[in-house]
């Protein structure tokens, strides 16, 4: 980059010196004034003075859209709306204000006209000078009033809070209020409404009871709710139990907006609410951006980034305390940082303009030049993801740029401009000639190198400098590279396009000027290596639960010999990927990690070098026996009988497989007992009873896979009790509580109940300042004093202690205490507490442990370790030390620390967070010793699927497309993890099936989506599901919208079921279910149809139905020949093993099942699997309209590759929606279908409800002709067979999703092969011969394998003509009966060519 920047540094030198400007670097660098001395142009000002700004409107009303411009001279004013212009001079509506605001009069909105809402833009021009585009501004204007809940009656005790509820659409609220027995409710700090229009009322008086009701005036008339009636009633005389009538919802806001967090309750005595943030507490008193409104809401004004986070509402009454707690996510408009900066230039050169913003989400960036879109291309690039590179400028660059930055909650604008100066006239003197012997050195593929001799004017030329301008054939835009130091003569031109021409040209320049260019040079760069392509069929298979075997096949572009192969592999979510060298087409790779995920990829190598990836493959190794034992095992004595024993699972990665259990042994602790044995499920503890009393007992477990027990434990032991203590009642006071202050800690000693026949399993403290409620810490029940640490100086606390079982708490002790101040110095050893209890500090602490270090082992899990100096060099511990482990979560804000106790030199942390960086401590404890805490590690948690669904999902209407909508939502609050995508389920009927929903995958980073070619006046519903690298999130409620009952007047009646054909789209197949409208004789406008398309059309259908005839007759004649009586005795007998004779009786019940498929999106279900309820998309184009899906004769090979091209044109057309990071999955289709009645479903399992043209086709597959076999249906269309057809789509437009017919039968003697991209869908099997069906989606008729319609007709036969043909298919034609089928033919034959004549 530094010779690169002398390289323009000293290129730019005699620009500088014609300008007259004293620094050389200043010619082309981004300035805001003229280079010194000059007389060129200076920048012209030219801004917006004020802008648009969103604004929401009511109907009726008339709005003004400010916007102001400043120039000399002053510049037309004109108005975009959507992205096009308005002519408002024939607008009686809208006008234009003198100081260029857009003044609208009175608004116009409807259900289905809605023609001044939407995004408008304010655009500035002057004539030579150029164009400015201010912000886009959003006109929203509030529906029709419409209320989508009542206030209900309901009564409340005096002194409570009550919640009455009026949900109204977000831009009605501004125009809600109440009414108190129809008088205007005048709202204070004690009755006030929520952001969705809900009243509240906190401390209820007699006063407040009476009718309400909630008005919206949106213009027009008021629009009232329904009256509901509020009882106000007495204090109850016995306590009431705290409930939440409102607790604080997650929400998203923009900096600069208020937020209201609710938190009402209702309960008995009246309770008192605090709030915390990220676990602190937070002041209200005194603040002015937090404000507690009565009855316990918050309210947050002025939000910054700064505020969000996590808000608590604790609500205590004295009997008990609630809590809730709720999200805040705080939005950023974009803001520049550097806007662009004004440029001078000359032609030729390369700028850049810089744009650096910053917004949350992150801003996306637009570049804007003279008002129009700059489209990025070969000499304007976008580089660093904001700024603008120009490349070889020309005259026309020239004018105003501007940097448009936008992102979900606004949009801002920075302009600069450019001006391109005229090169100064030379000074007197002579100046050089043309540089002599141009030539091209080394011309690589991407690369030229240039080199010249000296001019014939000074041939020693040690103070000339040289400016190579060079260009692609045929372009206009020269672009410039200058020589690094005076007197060098050559230059590297790099970043070339391979095969293609360039044309270079050579300037010499002295202190007088530029002299004459070179004879022009044409050269082209050498074209790109010829490299191997990626090798097919790689696949892989697991051989044992440490090696893998992979196979693949030579490549189909091998562009030469194939010299070796590379095979690359890689544990799955690591980084870490290996490779090996192979010679062959098969590897196998030993030294894996039991049950682990692996990907795979081969690269082929050739002369040239390495070739093209494959796309990986994952395979897992096989399970094992656990390679550890469980962690942590624990012994918790209950009584003189039972033992509870925990553990925590082994280690990851010595699972080897799937837990499936627990083994547990025990035995008395003498060595000479019996081993008695417990295997449990795959729960973490086990309660082992039937022990005998005060007899000690040994302990171990091991874990379970289904390939046997791993290793276990250590023996643990655990004495029963001698006799049973009462645990049916909570524990008594304890018998005396003491406490010592000191600077920011308090000691804190007691001494137990007095009654020890109750047991305690433990003490809770609880202490804060004024009351003892704010912090609790739970000890053991052996421990008798405890520390409380991280206090105030000077402080007033409040002390409580009480001893706890498995029953509850029992009664506290409390005392109080006042820490002491900093300045305090005194010793306070001469404390002293009559307890035999009261510890004495020990003046000579322990060395804290060392080496810390923190391995994560799960999403919630991470293992600490640490050795300690003061054990010996074995690390043995023999002393009753522990150890105290501490942790929080890596956040400034947060100090709370969690802490355990354990006596091994390590400890497993479990109960964490997914995806959350904590650190750890360490401290020591020999008797009343301790160390101080040790140094810090850190870890964070690996990411776990979302646990909760994405939020803030709305659907809305686009504008002027009523068949299309828009899908808006909000990221989880629980994500766990970065939000890879995300999947929309839709459908009409919300208690469908979740895999019989429609799906739309979106990337992760939209958090909006459209789906087209919806039905008119239907009910839809949305659910929205998020996923990570983890996997699949749970779904959101479902939300319904109902499509408009209206189509707009520009767009055909019936292109809803038929679809209209576009660019590039095929003809729809019309299936033989098909009827045409009664109204089938006018176009959709009502224009008649011409007879001549009526009798084309007619044509069309008799020549497909004649030609599809002769085909049967002809395989039908062909067969017949072919068969033996011995073949016939065959026939017969497989016949009557696939029982077909079934069929003769019952086929008027067979009856092709609808299925409904969305346009957009279709994806092929698991081969082997049940449907799968979160079906994952892929990367696989698919079709998008039911035209893509069109019938191929298997007799005209020359059209098969016609519309095999024309199909993958269409693909490549359209925009699909994909799930980022999904390489190397099998192409698969969701089909969800109509609501059939439930019938027996298909499995791998011989049919007896196949079609007889399946069984047929099965035994007489010996004498078929490979053109005559039926294709698997492809969902991505790649290399088919010539014989291979596509299915039949046939259409039903009176359902609301579009309904297709099931795909045809594959062919028999097709093998799956996962990784070729022909996929049959299913494998049965019936007498040995494999017949392919089609595994279904849904119920089980769906899963029923239908023969093609031989004939495609306007409308279906009647059910006797559908059964005879399902019987004659079975039938031989006798050679009478073919001549009277022939003669037949002769008549239609005739009758089409009567109608042709005609």
């Amino acid at each position: 980059m530094a010779a690169r920047g002398a390289r323009r540094l000293l290129g730019s030198l005699w620009i500088a010196l014609l300008l007259g400007q004293p620094d050389p670097a200043g010619a082309a660098r981004s300035s805001s004034q003229s280079p010194a001395g000059s007389t060129v142009r200076t920048f012209t000002p030219f801004y917006f003075l004020v802008e648009p700004m969103d604004t929401l409107s009511v109907r009726g009303a008339f709005i003004i859209l400010n916007c102001s411009a400043y120039c000399e001279p002053s510049p037309k004013i004109e108005w975009k709306k959507d992205g096009t212009f308005l002519n408002l001079v024939s607008d009686d509506r809208r006008q234009l204000l003198p100081d260029g605001s857009l003044l609208i009069n009175s608004v116009v909105h409807s259900k289905h006209n809605k023609p001044d809402e939407g995004y408008y833009q304010c655009v500035a021009t002057v004539e030579s000078l150029g164009t400015i585009v201010s912000r886009t501004a959003k006109l929203t204007v509030a529906g029709l009033p419409r209320f989508t809940s009542q206030p209900e009656s309901t009564s409340v005790y005096r002194g409570n809070s009550v919640i009455l509820n009026c949900e109204v659409n977000a831009d009605l609220v501004p125009f809600v209020r109440w009414e108190q027995d129809r008088q205007p409710l005048f709202l204070d700090d004690r009755v006030f409404t929520l952001p969705s229009g809900a009243l509240i009322i906190s401390n209820v008086t007699d006063g407040d009871g009476g009718l309400y009701r909630c008005v919206i005036e949106s213009g027009g008339s008021p629009k009232y709710s329904e009256e509901a009636e509020l009882k106000v009633l007495p204090d109850p005389e016995v306590p009431l139990n705290l409930v939440f009538l409102r607790q604080p919802s997650p929400l998203t806001k923009v900096t600069g907006q208020s937020a209201v967090f609710p938190c009402v309750t209702a309960g008995f005595p009246t309770p008192v609410v605090r709030w915390m943030k990220n676990e602190e507490e937070l002041t209200t008193e005194g603040s002015e951006k937090f404000l507690l409104l009565a009855g316990g809401s918050l309210e947050i004004s002025d939000i910054t980034e700064d505020d969000a986070g996590t808000y608590a509402c604790i609500v205590d009454n004295g009997n008990e305390t609630i809590e809730a707690q709720a999200e805040l996510a705080v939005q950023a408009p974009p803001e520049f940082l550097k806007p662009p900066a004004n440029i001078y230039a000359h032609e030729s050169m390369d700028i850049v303009f810089e744009c650096e913003v910053t917004g949350k989400p992150t801003p996306t960036v637009k570049w804007i030049k003279n008002g129009d879109m700059v489209i990025p291309s070969d000499y304007f690039k976008i580089v660093k993801e904001h700024n603008l590179q120009v490349l070889g400028l020309v005259k026309s660059d020239e004018g105003f740029y501007q940097c448009i930055a936008e992102n979900d909650v606004g949009n801002a604008q920075a302009g600069a401009q450019l001006i391109i100066l005229e090169h100064a006239p030379a000074t007197t003197g002579p100046l050089p000639s043309a540089p002599r012997d141009v030539v091209a050195s080394l011309v690589s593929t991407r690369f030229i190198k240039l080199t010249w001799r000296t001019p014939a004017s000074d041939p020693h030329g040690d103070n000339l400098t040289y400016t190579v301008f060079y260009t692609k054939e045929g372009i206009n835009r020269e672009r410039v590279e200058n020589t690094s130091r005076p007197g060098e003569m050559q230059v590297t031109i790099q970043n070339l396009m391979p095969e293609t021409v360039y044309v270079f040209r050579v300037v010499a320049q002295n202190k007088h000027g530029p002299g004459e260019s070179s004879v022009p040079l044409k050269v082209a760069t050498q074209p790109e290596v010829q490299l191997p392509g990626p090798a097919p069929n790689i696949r892989a298979y697991a051989n044992s639960p440490i090696s893998i075997t992979v196979t693949w096949d030579t490549p189909l572009s091998g562009n030469g010999e194939i010299q070796n192969y590379k095979l690359y592999y890689m544990e799955k979510g690591t980084d870490n990927e290996q490779d090996v060298d192979v010679g062959g087409h098969s590897y196998t790779i030993s030294g894996l990690k039991k049950y682990t995920e692996y990907s795979f990829r081969v690269v082929a190598y050739n002369k040239h070098g390495p070739g093209v990836s494959t796309q990986d493959v994952v395979v897992q190794t096989l399970s094992d026996v656990p390679s550890a034992a469980p962690q942590n095992l624990s012994l918790e004595v209950r009584n003189s009988k039972s033992i509870m024993i925990h553990w925590q699972t082994p280690p990851a990665g010595t699972h080897n497989g799937q837990i499936t259990g627990y083994k547990i042994r025990y035995r008395k602790a003498s060595r000479k007992s019996e081993v008695s044995e417990s295997i449990g499920g795959t729960q973490l503890f086990q309660l082992i009873e039937g022990l005998e009393r005060g007899t000690e007992y040994s302990f171990r477990v091991a874990a379970l896979t289904s390939n046997g027990t791993g290793p276990a434990t250590d023996w643990i032991s655990a004495e029963t009790f001698e006799s049973d203590l009462d645990e049916t009642r909570v524990p008594e006071v304890p018998s005396s509580l003491h406490v010592r202050p000191l600077v920011t800690s308090i000691v804190v000693s007691w001494t137990p109940p007095e009654n020890q026949n109750i047991v305690v399993r433990g003490y809770a403290i609880g202490y804060g300042i004024g009351s003892p409620h704010a912090q609790t810490i739970k000890v053991d029940y052996k421990q008798r004093y405890y520390t409380i640490e991280n206090l105030d100086p000077s402080s007033h606390y409040v002390i409580t202690l009480k001893a706890f079982n498995n029953v509850g708490e029992g009664i506290p002790l409390y005392e109080s205490a006042v820490t002491r101040p900093h300045t305090d110095t005194s010793e306070v050893d001469l404390f002293v507490i009559n307890a035999p209890y009261t510890p004495v500090p020990d003046p000579s602490p322990m060395m804290p442990p060392v080496g810390v270090q923190a391995s994560i082992l799960s999403h919630d899990t991470i293992r600490i370790t640490w050795a300690d100096n003061s054990l010996p060099k074995n690390q043995k511990i023999t002393d009753a030390r522990y150890y105290t482990v501490r942790w929080k979560t890596n956040i400034p804000a947060n100090t709370k620390y969690k802490t355990a106790n354990t006596t091994t030199l390590s400890y497993l942390v479990t109960s964490l967070k997914p995806n959350t960086l904590y650190e750890f401590s360490v401290m020591v404890t020999k008797g009343r010793r301790s160390s101080t805490w040790s140094m810090t590690a850190h870890g964070t948690t690996f990411e776990l699927v979302p646990t909760s669904p994405p939020k803030d999902v709305t659907v809305v209407s686009k504008e002027g497309k009523p068949r299309t909508i828009i899908v808006n939502w909000q990221p989880p609050s629980e994500a766990n993890g970065k939000i890879t995508g995300y999947i929309i389920y839709y459908s009409t009927d919300v208690n469908a099936e979740i895999h019989d929903w429609v799906i739309e995958p979106v990337v992760g980073n939209r958090l909006t989506h459209q789906i087209q070619e919806l039905t008119l006046d239907t009910p839809y519903y949305f659910k929205i599901q998020a996923r990570n690298s983890k996997g699949m999130g749970p779904m959101s409620e479902a939300v319904q919208f109902r499509t408009p009952k209206a189509e707009s007047s520009d767009k055909m009646p019936n292109d809803q079921a038929l679809g209209s054909a576009g660019k590039g789209s095929r003809p729809l197949d019309i299936g033989p279910d098909y009827k045409p409208p009664m109204s089938g004789s006018n176009s959709p406008h009502g224009s008649p149809t011409s007879p001549l398309d009526s009798n084309m059309l007619l044509v069309i259908i008799v020549s497909v139905g004649v030609i599809t005839i002769v085909i049967v007759v002809i395989v039908a004649v062909f067969c017949t020949r072919r068969t033996t009586s011995h073949q016939k005795k065959k026939r017969a007998a497989c016949k009557s093993v696939n029982g077909s004779h079934k069929y003769k009786g019952n086929s008027k019940d067979v009856k092709p099942p609808d299925l409904w498929i969305h346009h957009e999106r279709l994806e092929l279900k698991p081969i082997d699997k049940s449907p799968d309820p979160n079906p994952i998309m892929t990367d696989t184009p698919i079709p998008r309209n039911s035209q893509d899906i069109t019938p191929v004769d298997n007799s005209m090979d020359s059209n098969i590759h016609q519309r095999r091209n024309s199909y993958r044109g269409h693909e490549s057309e359209d925009s699909m929606s994909t799930l980022a990071g999904r390489r190397g999955m099998r192409p698969k289709m969701m089909m969800p279908f109509d609501s059939q009645p439930p019938q027996q479903s298909v499995r791998n399992t011989p049919s007896t409800d196949t079609m007889p043209a399946s069984s047929s086709q099965t035994c007489c597959a010996d004498h078929q002709e490979p053109e005559s076999a039926t294709a698997s249906y492809l969902a991505n269309a790649q290399e088919e067979d010539s014989g291979q057809s596509l299915p039949t789509a046939h259409v039903r437009p009176s359902h609301p999703l579009k309904s297709f017919a099931v795909p045809a039968v594959p062919p028999t003697g097709s093998t799956y092969d996962p990784a070729l991209p022909s996929t049959p869908l299913l494998t049965q099997q019936a007498s040995n011969h494999p017949v392919h069906s089609v595994k279904t989606a849904s119920i089980g008729t769906l899963g029923r394998t239908r023969p093609p319609m031989p004939v495609v007709v306007p409308s279906a036969p009647d059910v006797q003509e559908t059964t005879r043909m399902l019987e004659d298919s079975e039938n031989n034609y006798e050679p009478d009966e073919l001549t009277k089928e022939m003669a037949h033919l002769e008549g239609l034959m005739k009758d089409l060519n009567a109608i042709t004549t005609a």
